[in-house]
């Protein structure tokens, strides 16, 4: 098994109050496969993608990557593994406006410390994917929001990670470049074999997964099964 969550638990506090977001959620994914988690706002799929992202700690319960167990004792170590075999893609893009399109691209191989034929290489290759080569010394505030997503997805895969995840990705965009986001994460599933875990609010996008999954009440239950 490539992903796999057993009776992950959640504990925020208000105060002196626990306020329990997460009740033992399980769940496993196949390397390759595709999968969504809907539910409602609030229930926590996004506090769930930081916890499989391991952006967050759970309060109790077991991840397991390839059937090893996450230490999050060792940030270092953690810190490590993120970096190679994580890739995150937000709603919000989080690019940096000082920087054009291919320095943004770029920011993970130079902090990854690549030599710089690789780098050039690999930006290559992601610009020619998602056909933003004539984009390539933009400014950030020149591209539109699919524009902006692609880039993020771009930087996402610069490290070439085998699990993707999105929260909401399409979240910020209209329905037109909507759809050509959600077609790129199709292809880069179906062509380079990546593992994708996305949120999304939207259920037409959900079921172009393989899976759909239901947070609600701090489980995670299969939609199909409803």
């Amino acid at each position: 098994m490539f992903v796999e969550l057993k009776n992950i638990k959640k504990v925020f506090f208000n105060g002196d109050k626990p306020i329990e977001i997460l009740k033992g959620v399980e769940l496993k994914v196949e390397k390759g496969e595709k999968i969504a988690i809907v539910g409602p706002s609030g229930s926590g799929k996004t506090t769930l993608l930081n916890i499989i992202g391991t952006i967050d700690k759970p309060t109790s319960g077991e991840i397991l990557f390839n059937g090893v167990s996450i230490d999050y004792q060792d940030d270092e170590k953690l810190s490590f593994f993120r970096r190679k075999k994580i890739g995150f893609v937000f709603q919000f893009y989080h690019l940096l406006p000082e920087l054009n399109v291919f320095e943004n691209l770029i920011i993970p191989g130079l902090i990854e410390g690549l030599s710089w034929s690789e780098i050039e290489r690999t930006a290559k290759e992601l610009l020619e994917k998602l056909r933003l080569i004539p984009k390539k010394d933009a400014r950030i505030y020149t591209l539109s929001g699919g524009e902006r997503q692609k880039l993020a997805i771009g930087r996402a895969l610069f490290l070439k990670p085998e699990l993707l995840l999105a929260d909401e990705p399409t979240g910020n965009l209209d329905p037109e470049s909507a759809k050509e986001i959600i077609n790129l994460f199709l292809e880069l599933n179906q062509e380079l074999g990546i593992t994708l875990i996305l949120v999304t609010h939207n259920m037409e996008i959900a079921k172009k997964m393989d899976k759909v999954y239901l947070l609600k009440e701090g489980f995670l239950v299969e939609y199909n099964r409803l």
